[in-house]
């Protein structure tokens, strides 16, 4: 018989305790996409170092961590939601949970912000819509997820004194995207070939898999045969629309993907516990500090959001329970923190900065939620009075998959990836969840 000072070793398993809409993804994805601004702040507004780059050895930084996290988080929704959902049902509720969101930050980026800055910086806007990079432009090269144009009219790159020249592109967060779309485009062969429902331990083997090429890659053997990773013009392009992929981030997001997705699907071998909890989080520390973080603390890391996500107590579970602002904190934090930059506000130090930035994405975010994402996702079951899923329920109900908050930027210069300066910037994009939250782990449909 167990006394009050014992400790339980489990809770339960995943699939008895992340069903339904009691848990803290919605706050874990907000934390995740404000870490991404709190940490941006410090190169953009002032071309220092990431918070956790000294701590971590170079290995990684707060904003990395972040896009690392969203990416767990989603491979477990986004999983979640293939297993369930037929094949073109689950392209078009990621399409609507993405899309929408990002071709609106888009305009307004380019026929709000980027005006005014240029007209800031010139005294009118002579030249701006006749600019060979113009906003049309902009939106015609980036609306396929991939950023393929940093810069609008110049804004950014005559900016001169007002620093914006610390990033050159006016929204580098964008970059993470399209390796989040790569993932969904994974997700679905894995749906079709019926991997998902009767063949799991695929998923394992490719985990298993990306793990090994992540202890060559941090035993200094290259996983990649004459790639050399600090030249990204030898990254790969499938279609010009899709942009460059860069092997290393494909292997290091995609294995954060392929952890999540191995939780859910093994999610009833998968223990809740308060023991592997603290040990996960001493596990990420000692990675940081130490070193092999992709090695070790990326799966600590993966546990341990998916214990959070279970354990936080109940006030954390009502955080964003009803309206994610995540996925629009990412996509237009970056935006927001350029224009701060470069109407002077860094000057009043770091923490007016931040702050500045943190309330003026935050507010954008709900904007975007309740105007563009939440409409958008209202149109998920159009055409079809009922969605007929794949697989078997879970206690918790049906639910859609969540995006995950991947991020964006075309630019492998800017701020933060997974290997530091010079490689893409982090962002958040916490491609979110899906739009209401229904049945499922917190997920929005």
């Amino acid at each position: 018989m167990s006394g009050p000072g014992d400790v339980r070793w489990s809770h339960g398993t995943v699939a008895e305790l992340f069903s339904g809409r009691n848990n803290s993804l919605g706050f874990l994805r907000l934390s995740l996409a404000s870490a991404v601004v709190v940490s941006h702040a410090r190169i953009l507004g002032f071309g220092e170092k990431e918070f956790g780059h000294h701590f971590s050895h170079g290995q990684t930084d707060l904003g990395k961590m972040s896009v690392y996290g969203f990416f767990v988080l989603s491979g477990i929704l986004v999983t979640r939601s293939g297993k369930r959902l037929p094949l073109g049902r689950f392209l078009w509720h990621r399409a609507l949970r993405l899309l929408p969101g990002l071709w609106v930050c888009l305009a307004v980026t380019a026929f709000v912000v980027t005006p005014f800055l240029y007209w800031r910086q010139q005294g009118a806007l002579d030249g701006f819509w006749s600019h060979s990079e113009g906003p049309w432009s902009y939106m015609a090269s980036n609306w396929a997820v991939a950023p393929r144009q940093n810069d609008v009219s110049g804004v950014v790159a005559t900016a001169g004194e007002s620093g914006l020249a610390h990033s050159p592109s006016i929204d580098a967060a964008l970059w993470s995207l399209r390796y989040e779309v790569l993932c969904y485009i994974g997700v679905a062969v894995l749906a079709t070939t019926g991997v998902l429902v009767r063949a799991r331990r695929v998923v394992l083997v490719v985990v298993g898999v990306m793990g090994l090429l992540i202890v060559r890659d941090a035993m200094d053997v290259p996983f990649w045969s004459g790639f050399d990773d600090s030249d990204y013009h030898a990254s790969i392009e499938f279609f010009q629309v899709t942009g460059r992929f860069d092997p290393d981030v494909v292997l290091y997001l995609g294995f954060a993907f392929a952890l999540g997705a191995a939780i859910e699907l093994y999610r009833e071998r998968v223990p809740v516990s308060d023991v592997l909890g603290v040990a996960s989080g001493l596990v990420l520390l000692g990675s940081l500090r130490f070193g092999y973080f992709f090695v070790a603390g990326l799966p600590a890391f993966a546990y341990l959001l998916l214990w959070l996500a279970i354990r936080l107590p109940a006030p954390f579970r009502r955080i964003g329970a009803r309206h994610d602002y995540s996925y629009g904190m990412y996509i237009y934090g970056f935006v927001v923190q350029q224009s701060l930059v470069a109407v002077g506000f860094a000057r009043w130090g770091f923490w007016p900065y931040l702050a500045m930035s943190l309330v003026g994405a935050l507010t954008v975010a709900v904007l975007s939620w309740h105007l563009v994402e939440r409409p958008s996702m209202r149109l998920k079951d159009l055409g079809s009075a009922r969605t007929v899923r794949r697989g078997e329920v879970g206690a918790g109900g049906t639910a859609g998959a969540g995006h995950a908050e991947g991020a964006g930027g075309a630019d492998r210069s800017a701020v933060s990836g997974p290997h530091g300066v010079g490689s893409p910037p982090a962002g958040l994009a916490p491609g979110g969840a899906d739009a209401a939250r229904v049945e499922g782990a917190g997920e929005r449909v």
